[in-house]
């Protein structure tokens, strides 16, 4: 019997670019050509969800990476350059980020360290909660990209957060650029000093060192994959204070970016038919014949209930009475929601920004422990002195919205029985009522707003601003046409004549000039700066330790997508060592060949470079029953870590056995036994001293399957989960593997299982419920099974034993 059980085959439309197992599921992700992201599960490798390519996010997946808990999935896009998480149970993206240069590799890794200053933070942490409401979801009612923050009794910080225990996202661009981003948010460091391309990368689980795999052009032009291994020893010896910052300043990126949807928001309640009184009235005075000014037109009619023909026509042939109704249900409409907004998601989502910039200060003034990690008071202190002004001008449009709200209203009240009396038809009593008070404030709206302005003209093409809303909603850089009237403000006089209040840094600037927007946009490049200096100070810290040129890049002919390439990269957490398997086709085709360097650059570890010969005898029997041994040498297609001590490999054989595949297990513990040390000369390239790189027979035993009817070229493997999904070269057909099946009997019911799970997860996608609970589900049934497996055997031993 096959040492693998097949659980599923496919062959898929489009060519697959990358593939990767969820590390707490058995989902795989698929990224193909055409930029559609695919999510299957094991079980007959049914599909659960697709995401297709836009042109908001990109239409060319260059990478993908799982969140070490498996609830997001992070994957990045060459064409536009940008970084995307995806929440895996909503099929929603939660959040998306530019990059510098194109992302060709990424490694999403969690810290396992434990010690008691971690400890005592994980027990403190969300100490926010006891000072700050919870923040309210956003409207659904309106068009933002992203759904984040607009789900009902949903915590999206947290979600984005994952749990307190630091996890890092590693990115590897085409340029040498690295990049480290704390919860997968925050940019924690750059590292500018890789050269080459980066192929691949592991950070280590202690965070002492960085492993990458790098494409250098030599000087003779020979393309080389080198190993390269960075020291990052200053997040390892300050992983209580890197947590505690990062997690503050995901805090901070999160609250960003709930300001700039909630803005987002408010513009679109805002709407242009709120402009049409500007317009229609620019274009009376370009058509009147008269040299009476517009104020005076309507005054003489507040006044003196009389109107020239001209103001007559506009009122009731292009206003009308009914377009007149319908413009003042706009306004109230509008300025209502624009003001619901600013209470309750700007101020609230400001006074969260003030919350954890303050602790931030607080943490900066703790020099013993974070000056080395680049936090800088006097960047904060600017920073909240940005948050600051940005609440301010928040205030401003209330009382802006408010004032406009009640001259609208008193404006409206009077200009509708003014067009009824016109027009002959009957006014209500209830309006008809206007006091002295009703019309000196009507004439003090007129006289303010109905002015004409020849600079206004010149500068935005209209000669009135009457609707002093939208100016502060406009993302431009110009001052606002009509900013607020501070004469007779008794505290901003008393300000300027105090010498010592004036420039004061106790006192937030307000700003008024300019527009919310703008400085929202000054907010942000405030914070961006001081999120950036901790960043740069590790990525200064970070210093080469090791670099091993390995092999020169093969000339193939059919070029093979550049994540399925060898070498593979792998982070033994036990062990504390970066593992890299790597073939050399053109030295030693049929050889495997296994590196090994510890997470500590300055630890020697033995029997650090190995190599595993792929000729094989297999035991087999003739039609007699007469043993015989076939004897077959191998070249190695592919090969993935599946645990510390095992390796999933892809055989193909040689000469006349070419089109024999053979998916099989490696056990890595008789590799590592040899006696004998390879003595490295690292001025030269190992393919030209591998002669005497020790080597070690395969032994494969029962752990390995003929794959017929394919031909397979790569693997996807997930050792915590106990599963395989193989490639064929036309990187279309796919089979899926559960690489742990014991006993031939236990098939039946497996498959029942897992055709039970199907049917369930069937129905949670239908009915759209979460998909997590019907994947956990699975899980628990599967170790359910293996435990009733494990019971019957212990049955059948001891029957035999009686």
């Amino acid at each position: 019997m096959p040492a693998f059980r097949q659980v599923g085959e496919k062959q898929l439309p489009n060519p697959v670019l990358c593939m990767s197992w969820s590390p707490k599921r058995d989902l795989i992700a698929l990224a193909n050509t055409t930029g559609e992201l695919l999510l299957h599960r094991l079980a007959s490798f049914q599909r659960v969800w697709s995401l297709p390519p836009s042109e908001y996010t990109g239409k060319e997946i260059t990478a993908l990476a799982w969140r070490p808990d498996g609830k997001i999935l992070a994957f990045s896009f060459g064409d536009t350059k940008q970084v995307v998480l995806c929440d895996v149970e909503k099929t929603e993206i939660l959040h998306m980020f530019p990059v510098q240069s194109s992302v060709t590799c990424m490694n999403w890794m969690e810290v396992v360290e434990e010690n008691s200053a971690l400890s005592s933070f994980y027990n403190s942490e969300d100490e926010s909660k006891l000072f700050l409401p919870e923040l309210p979801t956003l409207p659904k009612s309106y068009n933002t990209t992203s759904k984040i923050f607009s789900e009902e009794k949903s915590d999206e910080i947290l979600n984005l957060l994952g749990e307190v225990r630091l996890n890092i996202l590693v990115l590897g661009g085409d340029a040498g650029c690295v990049e480290l981003y704390a919860y997968g948010m925050y940019k924690i460091a750059t590292l500018g000093e890789v050269s080459g391309t980066c192929r691949s990368l592991s950070l280590s689980s202690d965070l002492k060192s960085l492993s990458l795999i790098t494409e250098v052009q030599s000087a003779d032009s020979i393309s080389e994959i080198c190993y390269v291994q960075l020291d990052t020893g200053l997040l390892s010896d300050c992983l209580p204070e890197v947590t505690r910052m990062a997690r503050k300043f995901t805090h901070i990126s999160t609250l960003l970016q709930y300001l700039h949807l909630s803005l987002t928001c408010m513009c679109e309640a805002w709407e242009e038919i709120l402009m049409q009184m500007d317009l229609r009235l620019t274009k009376f005075v370009q058509e009147k014949n008269t040299s009476t000014q517009v104020q005076d037109e309507f005054l003489d009619l507040l006044l003196w209930g009389q109107s020239s023909p001209e103001l007559q026509a506009l009122l009731m042939n292009q206003l009308t009475v009914k377009g007149l109704k319908k413009l003042g249900q706009s306004i109230e409409s509008s300025y209502s929601s624009i003001q619901k907004l600013v209470i309750s998601h700007l101020q609230s989502g400001s006074e969260a920004l003030l919350y954890q910039l303050s602790e931030v200060r607080g943490m900066s003034q703790w020099k013993q422990k974070f000056e080395r990690l680049g936090l800088d008071s006097d960047a904060i202190d600017d920073a909240i002195t940005a948050v600051g002004s940005f609440s301010l001008k928040a205030n401003e449009l209330l009382q802006v919205i408010d004032k406009s709200m009640k001259n609208f209203k008193a404006f409206f009240r009077w200009l509708y029985v003014a067009m009824l009396r016109m027009c002959d038809e009957h006014v209500p009593p209830e309006l008809n009522k206007m006091t002295q008070k009703d019309i000196a404030f009507v004439a003090d709206f007129l006289s303010e707003h109905f002015s004409e302005n020849e600079e206004l003209f010149d500068r935005k093409g209209k000669y009135f601003n009457v609707e002093r809303v939208g100016q502060y909603l406009k993302d431009e850089d110009e001052d606002l046409v009509s900013p607020p009237n501070t004469k007779g403000n008794q505290w901003l006089k008393f300000l300027q004549e105090s010498t010592h209040l004036k420039e004061s840094p106790l006192l937030f600037p307000s700003y008024p000039q300019k527009s919310l927007h703008f400085v929202k946009r000054m907010m942000e490049s405030v914070i961006e700066h001081c999120l950036q200096k901790p960043a740069e100070v590790i990525g200064k810290s970070v210093k080469q330790a090791v670099f091993l040129p390995l092999y020169a890049v093969p000339d193939n002919s059919e070029r093979i997508p550049r994540l399925f390439e060898l070498p593979s990269l792998w982070n033994d957490k036990k062990g504390k060592m970066h593992c890299v398997v790597f073939c050399m086709p053109e030295i030693s085709p049929s050889k495997l060949y296994l590196l090994r360097k510890g997470t500590d650059p300055n630890r020697h570890v033995p029997n650090s470079l190995m190599s595993i010969d792929l000729s094989h005898y297999l035991d087999s029997t003739d039609d007699n029953g007469v043993a015989a041994q076939s004897h077959y040498v191998y070249s190695c297609l592919d090969a993935r870590f599946y645990d510390d001590e095992m390796l999933t490999v892809v055989l193909q054989g040689s000469e006349d056995q070419s089109s024999r595949r053979i998916l099989a297990q490696v056990s890595l513990a008789s590799s590592l036994s040899c006696d004998s040390e390879f003595h490295w000369e690292p001025s030269v390239r190992l393919d030209q001293q591998c002669s005497t790189i020790p080597c070690q027979g395969l032994v494969l035993g029962n752990q390995w399957r003929e794959l017929e009817n394919m031909k397979a070229q790569f693997v996807a493997v997930n050792g915590i989960r106990k599963v395989a999904c193989v490639l064929s070269a036309n990187l279309r057909h796919i089979r899926v593997f559960e690489m742990d099946v014991e006993d031939e009997d236990d098939e039946g019911a497996d498959s029942q299982n897992a055709s039970a799970d199907q049917d369930g997860l069937e129905t949670t996608i239908s009915s759209q419920g979460p998909v997590e609970e019907s994947l956990e589900s699975e899980g628990e049934s599967r170790e359910q099974e293996g435990d009733m497996f494990q019971k019957s055997e212990e049955l059948l031993q001891s029957q035999e034993a009686l």
